[in-house]
């Protein structure tokens, strides 16, 4: 599949290397690549080497809110490129090349959908690997969500584009509750038009390796995007989220607010955000935060914030990160009052996540996110630290 014929402006950012069409412009990774380095390459069963992407293990199963529309359609006849994304690592060329059709959920011009559109993939096995491409589209001045859950067990390659446009707003959850088997990478693109809106939240729980490389552009001015992300990493887990904002309008907005738990042995967990601020972008106001609670020892965290800024007539930028154990001062005021250790812990657990559960504000994934960290918990005995 050829680029399409609308230019790609250059990205200049050392974090986000240039994209390409072209499977030869991405050699197989060695480790030693900025992108790569945080990556357990032997885990990825082939997909960033020459693992063929033609498994089916796979079912995909639809619940649309009234109003929206999802259809597969063959590659020639998508609106596949319509986000602007172009291909920035191995596995994302990979995948490219590999999909002959494309599933498209479209959202009509100035509707305002009640309710979630629900779209979920189950993985039935490990033996061949997979490709798959997802276009969302949220028409001018409409306002919906959609979830895109993943279960079961695959070994899965994905791009994803997201296209809101003018005065949209779109609400775009990917739950990732994997089972311990599965490898997922995926690629996501998003393009936000004049005065639209998105909200973008990424839920990682499963997998023995997830990782997301998510990456955001604007169209017009006004433009906002808020990315949250909410992950636990377990014994010989790794999760990885890649964020990349391109502020290439004027008086934009970004806000990503990340946080994650581990424990267990060997749980990994890693989050690189960068924020381009380009010279024609005056005016924009950006942040980006990353919190890490470590539960038990034996884990590992890399969470590295990073800002390019190419003009200094902004509103603000930021940002914060930080990992460190349970908070001394919180255990000893609920252990004062009676409550034992252990429930203690659980406690400020709950309360680290659920001021992020609560901004999601889709009724059904609350819910079942503060079910499942509970579930997560209850996985490993929380030690005294």
């Amino acid at each position: 599949m050829t680029a399409p014929a609308t230019e790609v402006a250059k990205v200049e950012s050392h974090l986000h290397p240039e994209g390409s069409f072209d499977l030869a412009d991405h050699p197989v990774p060695t480790g030693r690549e900025e992108i790569w380095r945080f990556t357990p390459l032997k885990r990825l069963r082939g997909l960033h080497e020459e693992a063929p992407l033609t498994g089916v293990e796979y079912k995909v199963d639809v619940d649309l809110a009234d109003g929206v529309t999802a259809l597969a359609v063959p590659v020639a006849d998508s609106a596949r490129g319509a986000s602007g994304a172009v291909p920035t690592d191995r596995v994302a060329a990979r995948a490219w090349e590999a999909t002959t059709s494309v599933f498209e959920v479209t959202v009509p011009d100035e509707a305002v959908v009640e309710g979630a559109s629900v779209i979920t993939f189950t993985g039935t096995g490990l033996e061949s690997a997979a490709a798959g491409h997802l276009v969302v589209r949220a028409g001018k001045f409409s306002k919906s969500t959609v979830v895109v859950s993943y279960k079961g067990s695959a070994v899965w390659a994905e791009n994803i584009e997201l296209v809101v446009e003018d005065g949209a707003q779109l609400t775009f959850v990917t739950v990732q509750n994997w089972e311990d088997d599965a490898v997922h990478l995926v690629s996501q693109h998003a393009k936000i038009g004049r005065d639209a809106h998105l909200k973008h939240v990424a839920v990682t729980f499963g997998g023995d390796v997830v990782r997301s490389d998510t990456s955001t552009e604007y169209s017009g001015p006004g433009g906002g995007v808020e990315g949250l992300g909410l992950y636990f990493a377990d014994e010989g887990q790794h999760i990885e989220h890649r964020l990349f904002v391109d502020h290439n309008q004027p008086k934009t907005t970004s806000n990503v607010i990340y946080k994650g738990a581990l424990q267990g042995d060997g749980a990994h967990a890693v989050w690189i955000g960068n924020v381009l601020i380009r010279k024609v972008a005056e005016g924009i106001e950006t942040y980006e935060e990353n919190r890490n609670l470590i539960l038990t020892d034996g884990t590992q965290c890399d969470s590295v914030p990073n800002l390019e800024i190419e003009t200094g007539e902004i509103a603000g930028a930021g940002h914060a990160s930080a990992t460190a154990r349970f908070d001394d001062n919180q255990l000893f005021y609920l252990r004062s009052r009676g409550i034992d250790e252990k429930e203690a812990q659980r406690l400020v657990v709950h309360g680290f996540f659920n001021d992020l559960i609560r901004k999601i504000d889709v009724p059904a994934i609350e819910e079942q996110l503060v079910a499942t960290v509970e579930a997560e918990l209850a996985k490993n005995v929380l030690k005294e630290i």
